[in-house]
């Protein structure tokens, strides 16, 4: 081994001032194999560091995870499917779709990110009659499963499902049924890596309702906030906040520096992400005694102070721009099928752009193959819940490190 010594190191690369007058004691071969060898041990230094790093060491931003689109969502009973088709067909085709209660997604699919939309029903029963159901059922026809069977829809409170007219099915209906499915998965697979919960708040619906939809106010807003503090203790949530440490401006500071928290920070936890974009973030925050208060993530420019994740629904259309922002440690949420359209054809080019641009939480609607369409689904080979991000250097692992 060949020792260097400090005047050595100083000699290759310091500039010639007192040493130009006299010969170096140092000849140019022997400063060349100093540099070599010096680069060597610090690329193997750099290397074995890197080989010895732990997968619980991998920060959230490093991986990538299935998600699902409308994750509540069933497909219209037929006979209220013939109402809808009168309306375009593509209407139709687009929402015929079902997946699975939340916790088998959590479970069986290995889903790491859900999405709700949700609806408020301050006095209840707002949502218990669907037009859609009343037309089908006066008509003489059988219109398929009573959304309000178990008179959950007449209960006040936040209700889950896609349009109150027509498309109503739900496999969840009330936003505090969700999360008590939620955090009963959670509690039972307490090293489960970190479940993204996507929230749409909606003030309108498409087409005839027969309804008047409630806008969201403050109190609405706050109540939301609420209902997360009821269903998941502190020690089970991520809050954006949590990201930040003293040194800190805010949350965009916290992500651009470090990014998100590393794995071992984030078993057991769920966050909650603001779906919605324009206005709705400031409207938001501004419910919030102030920004740090926040429960939810909010998607805003990549300049907004609370910036730490993104939606970015186009990975074909947007790749670049995912690219960009997933290098800056910024969580981007994409869209690997729209519309059932990949699935009828069985055309994997978008999932494989969205799998590719290394948006960390990619989204579907087919986390299984539905036969009646294609094969087409969007899952990890192995059927882990995550995979590395391949624009990071990913270290490797032993065993199965991911639940």
């Amino acid at each position: 081994m060949v020792r260097l010594t400090f005047p050595e190191i100083h000699a290759v690369g310091a500039p010639k001032c007192r040493a130009a007058k006299r010969r170096s004691r140092v000849s140019p071969w022997t400063a060349r194999l100093a540099l070599l060898l010096f680069t060597l041990f610090t690329t193997g230094l750099c290397n074995a560091q890197q080989a010895s790093r732990s997968p619980e060491d991998v920060r959230l931003h490093e991986l990538q995870l299935i998600g699902t689109h409308n994750s509540y969502h069933l497909e219209p009973h037929p006979a209220v499917g013939d109402l809808i088709r009168t309306a375009g067909t593509s209407l139709l085709e687009a929402i015929q779709y079902t997946h699975r209660p939340l916790p088998q997604q959590l479970q069986d699919l290995q889903v790491r990110q859900l999405e709700l939309d949700i609806y408020a029903d301050p006095a209840g029963g707002l949502f218990a009659a669907p037009i859609g159901r009343t037309i089908v059922t006066a008509a003489g026809r059988d219109a398929g499963p009573d959304p309000n069977a178990d008179e959950q829809l007449n209960a006040p409170g936040f209700k889950v499902l896609h349009a109150p007219g027509f498309d109503y099915l739900s496999n969840v209906a009330t936003l505090s049924q969700a999360f008590q499915q939620i955090r009963a998965w959670s509690e039972a697979h307490p090293r489960h890596l970190p479940v993204m919960v996507l929230l749409e708040l909606k003030d309108s619906a498409p087409g005839p309702t027969g309804i008047r939809v409630v806008p969201y106010d403050t109190p609405l807003l706050q109540q939301l906030n609420e209902l997360i503090l009821q269903h998941f203790p502190a020690d089970t949530r991520l809050v954006p906040q949590e990201l930040c440490t003293a040194e800190d401006a805010c949350v965009r500071d916290a992500v651009l520096r470090r990014g998100w928290p590393p794995v071992r920070d984030l078993r057991g936890k769920v966050f909650f992400c603001l779906d919605n974009e324009g206005q709705w973030p400031e409207r938001y925050l501004d419910a919030c005694e102030a920004p740090r208060q926040a429960l939810l993530f909010v998607s805003v420019a990549a300049d907004h102070p609370q910036a730490a994740w993104l939606k970015r629904n186009d990975p074909e259309q947007q790749f670049q721009e995912i690219q960009s922002l997933v290098r800056q440690h910024f969580l981007i949420r994409t869209r690997a099928d729209a519309d059932t359209r990949q699935s009828r054809s069985n055309d994997g080019r978008r999932r494989d752009q969205a799998m590719a641009s290394g948006a960390q939480y990619i989204s579907t609607d087919f986390p299984e193959p539905q036969a009646r369409f294609s094969d087409y689904s969007v899952r990890w080979p192995d059927q882990q819940p995550a995979r590395y991000n391949p624009l990071f250097s990913a270290p490797p692992a032993s065993g199965t490190p991911w639940e």
